[in-house]
């Protein structure tokens, strides 16, 4: 598994479609509102990242992205913008609903696994959302746009939702191949941390996100991650003789804090955390 377009997944088409309309009302807004959470700091509760320049490799990323904790919704509603005026009581009863999505799914994966059905519910922390906005295509100087270059979730899972237009793309077979949207269905992404807790019997999936040249896009990804002290290991029923660990343990902090040394190279978070052969 390394992604999936799931749908009956149980979050109501209202739930969603207010979700989605928010988003673009809060994309919409002027300047100067959406500005007020502009951070570089990847630790702010909440941060609005926008598009840049890489002059170095010829590319223009062309995206905005507001990314906040999103759970417990109590614990950080009041971080998340008052305008537009529906943005915190949609965004929280559709994170609400995303969540009992993410427990069901990671369920299924350690049964799947052979593990305890709670294995990967017990180190479990919260959400962490991400509101995307790529506008059509805008003018640019460099060789290659982008809505997102090439990656891999440093997550368990990811949960996104897309609206109706084409952008999402995965990798298969060394092809880029388009995840065209179905209709209410949510796209499960497998990330860098469950790769290395199955012991590479669930890969990361690399992707990307291209731009449209005639619409905007709006996606809605809802990431699951572990507690900061949670030890990220393979688990020890999937490891053995015919089955040597992948990976050595280490904790999600000593994962996130590479990851910025790293940025958003696609093999070397995990490379860095590889056991020794003996």
């Amino acid at each position: 598994m390394l992604q999936h377009q799931v749908k009956n997944h149980g979050i109501p088409e209202m739930k969603i479609n207010n979700m989605l309309d928010t988003a673009r009302e809060f994309f919409h807004l002027p300047d100067e509102e959406r500005l007020k959470f502009r951070s570089t700091d990847p630790n702010s509760v909440i941060r609005l990242v926008t598009g840049f320049q890489d002059k170095t490799r010829n590319i223009f990323v062309s995206r905005q992205s507001l990314k906040f904790h999103s759970h417990p919704v109590e614990e950080y509603k009041s971080h998340w913008p008052s305008n537009p005026p529906s943005f915190r009581e949609n965004v929280g009863e559709y994170s609400a609903s995303v969540r009992e999505v993410e427990v069901a799914i990671l369920e299924a994966i350690s049964e799947s696994l052979g593990l305890e059905r709670d294995y990967i519910d017990k180190i479990l922390k919260g959400h962490y959302v991400s509101i995307n906005y790529y506008p059509a295509c805008q003018e640019s100087e460099l060789d290659v746009t982008y809505g997102v270059r090439t990656h891999t979730d440093p997550t368990i899972i990811t949960i996104l939702m897309q609206d109706d237009v084409p952008g999402l793309q995965v990798i298969n077979d060394d092809k880029w191949i388009n995840v065209n949207p179905l209709p209410n269905a949510v796209v499960v992404h497998v990330g860098d941390i469950l790769q290395a807790l199955s012991n590479y019997r669930y890969k990361s999936l690399l992707h990307q996100a291209i731009v449209n040249c005639e619409k905007e896009r709006v996606s809605i990804a809802s990431y699951c991650y572990p507690s900061d002290d949670a030890m990220i290991g393979p688990a020890k029923k999937l490891v053995g003789k015919d089955h040597p660990a992948i990976y050595k343990d280490f904790t999600y902090r000593e994962f996130h804090e590479s990851m910025w040394r790293v940025k958003c190279s696609t093999a070397k978070r995990l490379d860095l955390f590889r056991a020794r052969a003996d």
